[in-house]
């Protein structure tokens, strides 16, 4: 099953309209990815104070499918997924009830975090990503069985 986080709308996510202000939604699936990680056992003081390796984010985006407002009741699901030996991608899914309301995408990059240059996944998130995929398959297979 993809990997999924609970989260309410506060006032602070929004803007004078009332909605969630744009770039809160990336900040919004962001803490969906740092539970994802503390859920499979990392550490996240290591991982962000001081860590010898990082995982900028070289590229996002979202797509605002209907709006969301304070006290929303959001469900975050997200899937990692190795795209090269240096680098991943997380697709988000953001609905409120039974309703699609945003779709992001964030794609990190490993550095040394010293040099600033590409290296290899650790083995922690390979291991993270390896175990959300099969998750994720593993949900979709059993949604497919389903339907017939």
């Amino acid at each position: 099953m993809p990997f999924t986080y609970n989260r309410t709308v506060r006032f602070q996510d929004t803007d004078a309209a009332g909605v969630v202000y744009f770039a809160n939604v990336l900040g919004i699936c962001h803490e969906a990815y740092e539970e994802s990680l503390e859920v499979s056992s990392i550490n996240l003081k290591d991982f962000f104070t001081n860590p010898s390796v990082a995982f900028p984010i070289v590229h996002a985006s979202v797509d605002f499918l209907r709006p969301m407002f304070g006290g929303d009741k959001l469900l975050i699901s997200l899937i990692p997924q190795k795209i090269g030996v240096e680098k991943f991608e997380i697709t988000y899914e953001i609905t409120v009830g039974d309703v699609v309301v945003a779709k992001a995408i964030t794609r990190h990059v490993c550095i040394d975090a010293s040099s600033r240059s590409k290296q290899e996944l650790p083995d922690e998130i390979v291991q993270w990503l390896e175990t959300n995929r099969r998750d994720a398959e593993d949900a979709e297979r059993r949604r497919s069985r389903e339907i017939m």
